[in-house]
């Protein structure tokens, strides 16, 4: 469950929307089907760091575990859009996400290069679907 006080107050401090990151957690993202990883402490490192909130599935199972970043309102003013991550399975690309998501994420700080290896394009915006 998100931390809603911690948020609020976010709002409250700029008057606006913050950045939040959207986890997927379903049949494969943050399930046994991706091994090695501990999910548990992923979610809790990310509910503890930025805005979050969990997600039934995004349809994109071959990218487990997804985590989507959405820009404040100040980022989508400036240009900024959701970035899509994918395979976001170890500690250190977590920590990175929490980096620039506390930087201000999309529109408003630069994506780190390291998170370039993790971007994909959202499957709604995919020219390959019908």
């Amino acid at each position: 469950m998100p931390d809603k006080h911690a948020e609020e107050t976010a709002v409250q401090a700029v008057g606006t929307v913050p950045c939040r990151v959207v986890v997927c957690r379903d049949c494969c993202c943050g399930s046994a089907k991706v091994t090695g990883v501990d999910h548990a402490a992923q979610t809790a490192r990310l509910r503890a760091a930025v805005p979050m909130r969990t997600s039934e599935c995004l349809d994109v199972c071959e990218q487990a575990n997804v985590i989507v970043v959405q820009p404040s309102a100040a980022g989508r003013a400036a240009g900024g859009r959701p970035v899509w991550l994918g395979m976001v399975n170890d500690p250190a690309a977590t920590e990175d996400i929490v980096g620039w998501v506390r930087a201000g994420g999309p529109g408003i700080a630069p994506r780190p290069d390291i998170l370039d290896l993790y971007a994909f394009t959202s499957p709604r915006l995919r020219a390959d679907r019908p």
